[in-house]
C-alpha cells in the first residue's frame, strides 16, 4: 500500500486508510489474483523459512565465536566456511580445550566451548530439514530439479514463494510477480530496459541464483551470457536480467506441467530470444 498512499488524498497511515486503500487497488485493477497456499507449499515454505533461521543463527554464532579465538590465541584461525563442518569444528574445539586455563581467559575459553556446541546443534538441525526438503520437492515438483543450476534448496524456495502457481493468468504474470519482468527505460534511439526493484524478492533471489549459476556452469545458460556479453556488448547485470526473465518462464511451465527432464534442460536462450 506504499505507492498507494502516495497517490491518496488523505495522507497518513491506520487500519481504516489502508482498507480504503486496498479496496480502490482491487476496483482499479480487477481480476488480482488471490495470494493463497495449499498445504503443501506452505509446509515447504515453513521449513524453508526455519532453516535459514538456524543457518542465520549459527552463522552470527561463528562470527562472535571468531573474535573469541582471536582474543585466546590469533593463531587460531578457522578456514574459511569451514566452522559448520564437524572435522573442522572438532579440530578447533581440540585447540581451545588444550589452551591453559587462567583468571584471565577462564571465562573466554567457557564460553567458546559453549559456542561450539551451540553451533554444533544448529548445523546438525538444518541438515536434518534440509533432508526433509528433500523429500518434500520430490514428491511435490522433482521436475524443478532437472533444471540447470536449480538445486534442492532453490526449488524449496521456489515451491514455498510461489505458492499456487495456478493463480496467475499466466507466465507473464507469473514474472511480474516475481520482479523479474523488465521495465522499459528507452530514451530516444536508445532502446534498453532495467531490472524491476518489486515483486517478491525471496522469489527472485532464487531465480538470480539459478541465473548466476547457469552462467558458471557447464551448460547452454552459460552460452547464452557469454554471447550476450561478447555479441551485444550486454553488462553483466542486463544479461542477468534477461535470463532471470527466460528462466522465469521455464519455472512456470515446470511448476504448471509434468514436463520431461529433455524439455526442462532446454537451452536457456532457445526460450524466446527477445529482450522481455
Amino acid at each position: 500500500m506504499a505507492l498507494t498512499r502516495q497517490s491518496a488524498r488523505t495522507r497518513g497511515k491506520s487500519d481504516p486508510l489502508d482498507a480504503v486503500n486496498i479496496a480502490r487497488a482491487a476496483v482499479r485493477e480487477p481480476g488480482l489474483p488471490r495470494a493463497e497456499h495449499p498445504h503443501a507449499s506452505r509446509d515447504v515454505k515453513l521449513l524453508v523459512d526455519h532453516r535459514e533461521d538456524l543457518v542465520g543463527s549459527g552463522t552470527a554464532i561463528q562470527n562472535r565465536l571468531r573474535w573469541l579465538l582471536h582474543e585466546l590465541d590469533p593463531s587460531i584461525d578457522p578456514k574459511p566456511r569451514q566452522l559448520d563442518s564437524m572435522r573442522e569444528l572438532d579440530r578447533v574445539r581440540d585447540r581451545v580445550a588444550a589452551l591453559p586455563v587462567t583468571t584471565e581467559t577462564a571465562t573466554v575459553i567457557r564460553i567458546a566451548l559453549e559456542q561450539f556446541g551451540d553451533i554444533r546443534q544448529l548445523t546438525v538441525r538444518a541438515r536434518e530439514l534440509e533432508k526433509e526438503l528433500v523429500l518434500l520437492v520430490q514428491q511435490q515438483a522433482p521436475q524443478l530439479l532437472d533444471l540447470p543450476g536449480c538445486g534442492v534448496l532453490t526449488a524449496a524456495k521456489l515451491i514455498g514463494e510461489t505458492a499456487n502457481p495456478s493463480r496467475f493468468r499466466s507466465e507473464a504474470c507469473f514474472a511480474m510477480h516475481a520482479g523479474v519482468a523488465p521495465i522499459p527505460a528507452s530514451s530516444g534511439r536508445t532502446q534498453r530496459h532495467r531490472p524491476a526493484r518489486g515483486g517478491n524478492r525471496q522469489l527472485n533471489a532464487a531465480l538470480h541464483r539459478i541465473a548466476v549459476t547457469q552462467a558458471r556452469l557447464d551448460c547452454p545458460g552459460r552460452d547464452y551470457y557469454q554471447r550476450r556479453k561478447t555479441k551485444h556488448q550486454d553488462s553483466t547485470m542486463e544479461v542477468l536480467r534477461v535470463m532471470k526473465r527466460k528462466i522465469a518462464r521455464i519455472v512456470y511451465q515446470l511448476l504448471n506441467t509434468q514436463t520431461t527432464t529433455a524439455a526442462a534442460c532446454q537451452p536457456v536462450a532457445a526460450r524466446h530470444r527477445s529482450n522481455t
